[in-house]
């Protein structure tokens, strides 16, 4: 919303991207005040900035060009405006909020080890494939190899619903692709192919942000996954000290 409203009104005293990144800080302290997030979910939401960023840094190197930021601001960090870390962090945000809202429930899951393997080779491959044969379809194929029995179950109301997880991930990865095209319609971003003239982000994309999205709910579910079992940990110890 607010990559629409900056490309149509002019901004006084501030960049495009300067005001991008302060209206993104006040909104995750907003959220955090009406405790529509907690500190431990805006953790999280960090960890998912700093993957974003580094992975922005190493995709518009002028070595690899990737794509391009048209406006850099004040807050930004080499070839990246600060802001952009943020649209990683609101993938982080959907699904911690998803997770607690819709109370979602991973029924068959595969051992945590090897969906973390599967997330090191994700990420590893967005910066390899630029000098490596790219992967992505071997790893497509691990994924519904690996999370084949996997559904992920959540609450609508009182209705509890199931649907196969590697269906969500490609539709989550659909919606991102579409805010793409309006991320670089509006010029926050181009791709080497839209500098002369505008044309929709490739399709292929989606199966990108599908490995993005996976590595996203891999990463929240190891995160919650620890925090239970410290929490079990707390209540035996606490259990052993009563007595």
């Amino acid at each position: 919303f607010l990559l629409i409203i900056t490309n149509y009104v002019h901004l006084p005293f501030i960049g495009r991207a300067d005001f991008l990144f302060l209206a993104a800080i006040l909104i995750q302290v907003i959220m955090i005040v009406t405790k529509l997030e907690t500190i431990d979910e805006a953790k999280t939401i960090l960890l998912f900035h700093v993957i974003g960023l580094v992975l922005e840094l190493y995709k518009t190197h002028p070595n690899i060009g990737s794509w391009v930021y048209l406006d850099l601001g004040f807050f930004h960090i080499a070839t990246v405006p600060l802001y952009s870390g943020f649209m990683y962090a609101s993938i982080g945000s959907y699904i911690v909020q998803s997770w607690r809202i819709f109370k979602l429930q991973l029924k068959n899951p595969p051992p945590y080890v090897i969906s973390l393997i599967l997330s090191i080779l994700i990420y590893a491959n967005f910066f390899t494939n630029h000098f490596w044969p790219d992967v992505r379809l071997f790893l497509i194929l691990f994924v519904l190899v690996v999370f084949w029995k996997t559904k992920i179950e959540y609450t609508v109301r009182t209705m509890a619903r199931r649907m196969p997880v590697a269906l969500s991930f490609v539709l989550i990865a659909f919606f991102i692709w579409i805010a793409e095209n309006i991320g670089t319609f509006t010029g926050a971003w181009q791709y080497p192919y839209q500098v002369t003239a505008w044309s929709a982000v490739s399709f292929h994309k989606v199966s990108s942000w599908s490995l993005l999205v996976i590595l996203s709910f891999i990463l929240v579910a190891y995160l919650k996954h620890v925090k239970e079992q410290r929490k079990e940990k707390e209540i035996v110890v606490n259990i052993y000290t009563l007595k």
